[in-house]
């Protein structure tokens, strides 16, 4: 926030624009992150644009302004007072200043081009390291003095966090990034410097360090003899160059720890926090890592240490926060000093660690319960600076071991908006966006106090008549905070307006009215005097969005008029709407205003201007000259609002004058009170000073930012000002007409009730009187209104449905192509008839032009090598035609064997299913890359033979299924029609084809598939309907056929009686059957004898029919059944073909993973040879590049060593002069001389040296003019008169000084001489290592490649042959491959005679193991007769011992000695029974008795429970009179007599409470004495 100058152009009037002019009176903000000490007691931190400097002592504070813009990257130097910085803008610039003048020292020009954003200053020397950002990432080494940069290297991609520089040695650079730590090395030789870079390899989240893993060079390798040679990753993924170096697979990478805060140590180490809790120490000469341990404490110190951190996490419950972990916590700061290292973070707790080795102890230092973000420490060591996240920065002192003591207090939060707090002139207010209120002093910018509303602000403004401030908030509310005291201000009011935020807030002049600016065009107007409690008097709605709101104060006509800036949508214009607000607005509020609390638009006086250019800001003058902000161009827009100014258009208002503005982006106007000065700032950060009567020679400031304003919507359940009118205008209305509600409501019911009536009668009467449903409604128009939005619904709906099916349709159609029509074969299956199996054939695809011609192209070749192998077998057979026929009889043996090994050495036995393996190559010839290729070619083409030969076997099975399933449904056709004549109901097996055996069926939707109610338009019902009525119409004239009916009547519709109508046959019994047979006479018994004897010929030729017919139906079935049982023998068949002709399958498929694996490791060494070549060329140049750094450094060196010696030769030679110029002077004179030319002053050291808190002292000056320097101040003391010898003439002391000095000189500069070549020597040293050790990587190079040829050419010869063995003639051990290198192949008669040997000799060794188990067997058997044997000895023995000392009781001689122990018994428990009964009757007795007591005790108790009721209200009432009497013995001082009555009382209490205790003793007696009362019953009543 920037406080502008009391004394200003809109403040003195009018005024000439050159005269005047901005200054900055004082600045105020923070930065968390870049903090520094410029000396011992002054930090500096950037502020926005400027570098703000805070004295701790004084809290004064000094601001230095970047001239270029926002400060970047920052850094600052203690030693040298020095602070360098970066600006924000395109090709940056690094600033070097000096302290406390704040003159600029050098600017440092580099390479970057958007951004630094790591600066560090070197601890001793001019050094300076940047790092720049996104494009470059490089890093850079200045010398700031000379203005000149040492050197740089680039890291691609890698974002900087921290940078610092070794503070005991400045060649020592530590780079940290996101997840990476790297000590860069500043080698020096001479002039020349060069950054060397060694990363630190981190450990894992685990704290685990585990050494680097070269992949690109694996430190071993293991061949397997089949898999291949080990190769490299990246030659496994196929990379080259520089990403084959870099590449690590996924399940390689390892996530290390992240670093957070790191610091140097006296003796060059880093320690580093992590956000995983560990802490790191990196040695950064050998650049490894180790991860520190805490010590375990003692074991009461360790429950101390229990107990604190659970009081600690139970507070931090209690705050809602997070428990914080202090055994393990996440560093963010980090500070070291002599004693150890403090360190801090997000828990707020400031920790000591005293570290010894790799162990730590943490001692608790402070807490300020905030998080820390940086620990720092002042020059001199005293103290230790805490900055925190919350903008609080913390002061505490280690050697007090205080509490740390707050130093600066400011918000780290973004500013919002600031305010002069009117009246007076003594105070400003701001406001940040998460709602922190403060005042300042407007005189030197002092913070006085703070306010936190605990809610996210989205505007403010100060009322001009009041000491308040509203500011508007996220949520809709307003609260208004007095500022009459500036050093307490308070929230006094709080109003909620909406649920919409408060984008804006504006005063008129006066202060009499506060307007609000919401989102979706609200505007609310408040009453701003406090007395009326900021009332909201009303608000209006806009049209379209309000970008800018304007308020102007008519002081004549008592009217304030606010001019507010739509923004319209739909033409590229500006639109500005202006109302009048009259006093009376607020004195009589309910005239304006309706129930809603809503302005009538007439009495606000709404005026509306279109304008010819979009706005994003305008301002009103009074004299209706509006000034407004171009958002399409950078122009600042004059318009009067007047008729002469419109446009062709009436309605639209032309610029006057538009005034060329230098700013970027949208802006946003504001005009002073005297409306003589206009501010313009944009998002570029300039702000601009008008003068509205010329708008010419603007004053420029480059410190304005310009905040976007937030409309999102937050929801709240709170009851809003809106939301409150509402609810009140509800409740005015249901009040107002109750009654008509009442009525109307009786008025429907009635009317419901009467239609239900109607409808009920309508359901009575007969279907042509009834009504349609939709006849009794009653509003139609709702009725027609719903049915269309219910048409709409279904219109939508059936839409979504069609692009869904769409959608559907489009997925099965790709789905059909891609499995069904590019498929020459389609895939299908065939079943048994009553067997579980089923056989699936080959789907094929038909093979492209591209295939066919690939595979034609390498049968060409293949048949073109064989005709040439032939003829060099000719060529080789004339040659050896003699040794042919001494051979031939050995050939006609071999090609019987051939003949069976043929298969074997093919390694598949597809030339037995289809496959036609004599035009593939042999397995033993395939030596190059083209070879394997085509072998694989027509390896698959074996393979589609094949499966093709397998579909036609199976195509003629599903040809044979039909045939057998129509044969099966032709015969079942008689079977039914036999099973018709039988008259029988049985269930006839008929087969069909499965959806498996049907595929094409899945293509197609039967409707009875289709569960759903099929939708038909009219159209198609009224088709059905028509089909319908001609298909009724043909079967009654079907049956309305006189001839048919003729042919029924006389002859039962045949012409001819078949031997099949015999079960048809029936003869009709004679008319007098029905007569008793006494009746009958002579001719009608004859005629029924002739009737019986033909109706038992009829039963007996239906009978004979009917076997006819079961023997018909039994040889159907039969012949059925054997049919399908034989076509199911034929299916297993094919089953068992398919699975040898998949097996060949795999077989051939085998060959091919083989050759294309063969392939695969070729190309793999390949591109390991090509990545080892390329790898081979880098390090060649950078060879190169290293012979040339060592013949600079060696020549270097050579013209540096003869200076050297010439300085050597020139200090003795002064020695030598010095004896010859004094040798004048007497002898012990020359002698005492030459003592004091020898001695030499004790070593200078800095002022550092003194400060014994500074853990990085370092004596030695960093070059020789300020050693010499150091020295000749030393040598003052020494050339002073006292030290002069006693005798010495003045003058020969003058010379000697001069001479001792120059010695002194001499000997000066050839010591930094000798060190200046020793360093050159180890650079050179150096160089000549990386040199050594490229070379021996480069014949490790040449050594790989070599090994890559030699494998090549063994992946060429040794080759991978496939054999065909029967399943059991090889045996593994284990599921590992064995090694088959010196495996030899031999004849299997060889195998079969030893395994036949084998196992002769293995029956001998069974059988006589069986004769030995036998033969142990009887032995052990002997032995377990004996053991038992000894142990029934053993029992007998004991037996014995027991009778002998077996004890007698009574009760074994009674039962010894009576003769009839069971009845003495008896009669024993007969009696034992009636004692029994005798004492149940007496318990039933005693329980009577006890309960009859027990009622009588509770009925005394309800007694004593009523008499204790009625004492409680007496001894309320006593209460009451005690109460009084206390009262009027306190009023009559009867004292003495009160304290005697008192001690009788107490007297009373004393004894009866001794009285209760004795009565207590006598009870628990009394019980006692019952329980032994009790116990000795049982011992008493048996007796009885």
């Amino acid at each position: 926030m920037e406080g502008p100058a009391m004394e200003g152009p809109g403040m003195e009037g009018p005024a000439r624009a050159a005269e005047a002019a901005l200054e900055v009176s004082w600045v105020q903000g923070f930065s968390d992150k870049n903090f520094g000490f410029i000396n011992d007691q002054t930090v500096c931190y950037p502020c926005g644009n400027y570098i703000l400097f805070l004295d701790i002592e004084t809290k004064k504070a000094r601001a230095l302004l970047c001239q270029t813009g926002q400060v970047g990257a920052f850094a600052a130097n203690s030693n040298s007072q020095v602070l360098a910085f970066s600006d924000r803008k395109l090709n940056p610039i690094i600033y070097i200043y000096t302290f406390p003048e704040l003159s600029k020292l050098t600017e440092l020009k580099g390479d970057a081009q958007l951004d630094y954003t790591l600066l560090s200053f070197s601890f001793t020397g001019p050094y300076l390291a940047s790092y720049s950002s996104i494009p470059e990432f490089v890093l850079s080494v200045w010398n700031w003095q000379e203005n000149i940069l040492l050197c740089s290297e680039s890291q691609p991609g890698l974002t900087g966090t921290s940078l610092s520089f070794n503070p005991m040695n400045w060649q020592q650079l530590c780079f940290v990034a996101e997840s990476s730590v790297t000590i860069w090395h500043v080698e020096r030789c001479k002039d020349e410097h060069h950054l060397t870079r060694h990363p630190v390899e981190l450990p894992d989240g685990h704290g685990t360090v585990t050494p680097h893993e070269d992949l690109f060079f694996p430190p071993s390798r293991n061949d397997d003899p089949y898999h291949g040679p080990d190769l490299p990753v990246s030659a496994i993924a196929g990379l080259e160059g520089d990403e084959a170096e870099t590449f690590v697979p996924r399940n390689c990478i390892k996530t290390s720890v992240h670093p957070t805060a790191h610091c140097w140590t006296a003796t060059s180490e880093i320690y580093m926090g992590c956000k995983e809790g560990y802490v790191l120490a990196i040695d950064a000469e050998k650049y490894s890592v180790s991860v520190l341990q805490q010590k375990a404490p003692p074991e009461f110190m360790q429950k101390i240490a229990d107990v604190v951190s659970y009081v600690r996490r139970e507070a931090q419950k209690k705050k809602g926060g997070k428990p914080n972990n202090l055994q393990k916590p996440v560093l963010l700061a980090m500070a070291f000093c002599n004693e150890g290292l403090y360190a801090a973070g997000s828990e707020g707790i400031l920790i000591f660690y005293h570290i010894k080795e790799l162990q730590y102890e943490m001692k608790i230092c402070a807490d300020i319960s905030q998080p820390i973000s940086s620990l720092i420490f002042s020059p001199d060591y005293t103290s230790l600076l805490l900055v925190t996240d919350q903008g609080t920065v913390y002061s505490y002192k280690p050697a007090h071991s205080g509490e740390a003591v707050k130093l600066l207090d400011t918000s780290s939060s973004c500013f919002l908006a600031a305010d002069f707090l009117t009246p007076g002139n003594n105070y400003c207010v701001s406001v940040t966006v998460s709602g922190e209120v403060q005042v300042w002093s407007l005189e030197d910018g002092t913070f006085l106090s703070k306010l936190n509303l605990g809610i996210e602000a989205t505007s403010m403004a100060c009322c001009p008549s009041s000491n308040s401030v509203a500011v508007g908030t996220q949520i809709g509310q307003i609260c208004f905070v007095d500022v009459t005291k500036a050093e307490a201000p308070r929230v006094v009011h709080k109003i909620f307006l909406s649920k919409l935020p408060v984008l804006s807030l504006h005063y008129d002049q006066r202060g009499q009215f506060l307007i609000a600016r919401a989102t979706e065009g609200h505007i609310f107007i408040l009453d701003a005097r406090p007395s009326e409690l900021f009332q909201v008097l009303g608000y209006i709605v806009l049209a379209d969005e309000v970008l800018h709101l304007s308020v102007i104060s008519d002081l004549k006509n008592d009217l304030v008029e606010v001019m507010v800036l739509l923004n319209v949508a739909e033409v590229q214009q500006a639109r500005l709407e202006i109302f009048h607000l009259s006093s009376a607005i607020a004195t009589d509020n309910d005239k304006y205003v309706n129930e809603q609390g809503m302005f009538n638009t007439s009495d606000l006086k709404k005026e509306q201007y279109d304008l010819d250019c979009p706005l994003s800001s305008a301002v009103r003058l009074k004299d209706n000259i509006v000034y407004g902000y171009c958002t399409c161009a950078p122009f600042i827009c004059k318009y009067h609002l007047s008729e002469e100014s419109k446009l062709e258009d009436p309605s639209v208002y032309s610029s006057e004058k538009r005034i060329p503005s230098n700013q970027f982006g949208s802006g946003l106007l504001c005009l002073s009170p005297n409306s003589q000065w206009l501010a313009a700032a944009a998002k570029d950060g300039v702000l601009f000073i008008y003068n509205t009567s010329t708008l010419e020679a603007p004053l420029k400031s480059s410190t304005a930012e310009v905040a976007e304003e937030d409309g999102n919507v937050t929801n709240t359940n709170d009851m809003t000002w809106i939301g409150q009118k509402m609810q009140k205008v509800m409740r005015e209305d249901t009040r107002r007409f109750a009654n008509q509600k009442e009525e109307v409501q009786m008025g429907i019911k009635k009317l419901r009730e009467t239609i239900q009536k109607m409808m009920h009668e309508n359901e009575q009467v007969p279907d042509i009187e009834k009504l349609e449903h939709w006849e009794f409604n009653l509003d139609l128009e709702e009725q027609e209104r719903v049915q269309e939005e219910a048409e709409r619904d279904v219109a939508r709906v059936r839409k979504e449905i069609e692009m869904e099916n769409l959608s559907y349709c489009y997925l099965q159609d790709l789905i059909k192509y891609d499995c069904w029509d590019v498929m020459c074969v389609k895939g299908r299956a065939v079943k048994c008839f009553h067997m579980d199996c089923q056989v699936s054939n080959y789907p094929l695809k038909e093979r492209s032009k591209e295939e066919l011609e690939t595979l034609k192209k390498a049968l060409h070749l293949k048949k073109t090598e064989t005709a040439d192998l032939k003829a060099q077998k000719k060529t080789l057979e004339i040659d050896s035609e003699t040794a042919l026929s001494e051979e031939e009889g050995e050939k006609a043996a071999e090609e019987v064997a051939d003949n069976g090994a043929s298969h074997c050495l093919n390694g598949s036995l597809s030339c037995q299913y289809g496959g036609d393996t004599s035009t593939l190559y042999h397995q033993c010839d395939l030596h190059t890359r083209e070879q394997k290729l085509h072998q694989t070619i027509l390896l698959k083409d074996v393979i589609y033979k094949v499966k093709t030969a397998f579909n036609e076997e199976f195509d003629a099975i599903v040809q044979q299924k039909e045939q057998e399933i129509a044969r099966v449904k032709e015969a079942n056709m008689k079977i039914r029609e036999i099973l018709e004549q039988l008259e029988l109901q049985v269930e006839v097996w008929e087969p069909v084809l499965t959806d498996d055996e049907m595929p094409e069926r899945a293509l197609t939707v039967q409707d009875s598939e289709i569960k759903a109610e099929k939708y038909l338009t009219q159209e198609e019902k009224e088709q059905l309907e028509l089909l319908a009525k001609l298909e009724r119409e043909r079967r009654l004239a079907a049956t309305d056929d006189e001839r048919l009916r003729a042919l029924d009547d006389m002859m039962g519709g045949v012409l001819e009686i078949r031997r099949e109508d015999v079960l048809k046959m029936d003869i009709p019994p004679p008319s007098f059957i029905s007569r008793p047979e006494d009746l009958w006479s002579e001719e009608e018994k004859k005629t029924f004898e002739d009737y019986e004897k033909k109706v038992k010929e009829l039963n007996e030729d239906k009978e004979e029919y009917r076997e006819f017919l079961r023997n018909e139906w039994k040889k159907l079935e039969d012949s059925i059944k054997e049919t399908t049982q034989n076509f199911d023998e034929s299916v297993c068949k094919l089953s068992e073909k398919k699975v040898k002709s998949q097996m060949v399958i795999y077989q051939e498929e085998l060959k091919i993973v083989n050759l294309i694996y063969a392939l695969l490791l070729d190309e793999e060494l390949d591109t390991r040879e090509a990545g080892l070549h390329k790898f081979l060329t880098k390090k060649k140049k950078e060879k190169v590049k290293s012979a040339r750094k060592i013949l600079t450094a060696k020549n270097g060196v050579e013209a540096y060593t003869g200076p050297y010696k010439d300085a050597i030769h020139e200090g003795k030679s002064l020695e030598h002069g010095f004896i010859e110029e004094f040798a004048d002077i007497p002898e012990d004179l020359l002698h005492e001389l030459l003592q004091l030319y020898k001695h030499r002053p004790e070593t200078p050291w800095t002022e550092t040296l003194l400060d014994t808190a500074n853990p990085y002292v370092k004596g030695s000056p960093e070059d020789c003019q300020d050693a010499l320097s150091l020295l000749m101040k030393a040598m003052d003391e020494l050339d002073s008169p006292e030290h002069m010898p006693s005798g010495l003439d003045q003058s020969v002391w003058e010379r000697f000084c001069l001479a001792r000095r120059n010695k002194m000189e001499s000997e000066e500069l050839v010591k930094w001489k000798a060190l200046a070549l020793e360093e050159m020597q180890a650079f050179l040293r150096r160089r000549v290592d990386e040199n050594e050790k490229m070379k021996s990587e480069l014949e490790n190079i040449f050594q790989e490649l070599t090994w890559l040829k030699e494998e090549k050419m063994k992946l060429q010869q040794n080759l991978m042959v496939q054999f065909l063995l029967k399943q059991g003639q090889v045996e593994l051990g284990s599921t590992e491959v064995p090694d088959y290198s010196d495996a030899v192949l031999i004849n299997r008669s060889v195998v079969e005679e030893l395994n036949s040997t084998l196992a002769a000799q293995g029956e001998k060794k069974i059988t006589a193991m069986v004769e030995f188990k036998d033969f142990s067997k009887g032995i052990i058997q002997l032995e377990w007769e004996h053991k038992k044997m000894k142990m029934q000895i053993q029992d007998l023995t004991e037996k014995a011992r027991d009778i002998v000392i077996l004890p007698i009781s009574k009760d074994c001689q009674l039962f010894l000695t009576v003769q009839n122990y069971d009845t003495h018994i008896a009669q024993h428990l007969a009696g034992m029974e009636q004692s029994l009964g005798v004492m149940d009757k007496l318990h039933k007795k005693n329980v009577k008795n006890h309960q009859k007591k027990v009622r009588e005790l509770k009925k005394g108790i309800r007694l004593k429970e009523q008499a204790n009721y009625e004492l409680s209200l007496q001894l309320k009432e006593m209460l009451i009179s005690v109460s009084e009497r206390m009262h009027i013995i306190e009023a009559a001082d009867t004292r003495d007599i009160s304290e005697k009555i008192t001690k009788q009382r107490y007297q009373e209490i004393l004894k009866q409470k001794y009285l209760r205790n004795f009565i207590r003793e006598q009870e628990k007696q009394l019980t006692i004495l019952q329980s032994e009362a009790e116990s000795l019953k049982p011992r008493i009543l048996p007796i009885v």
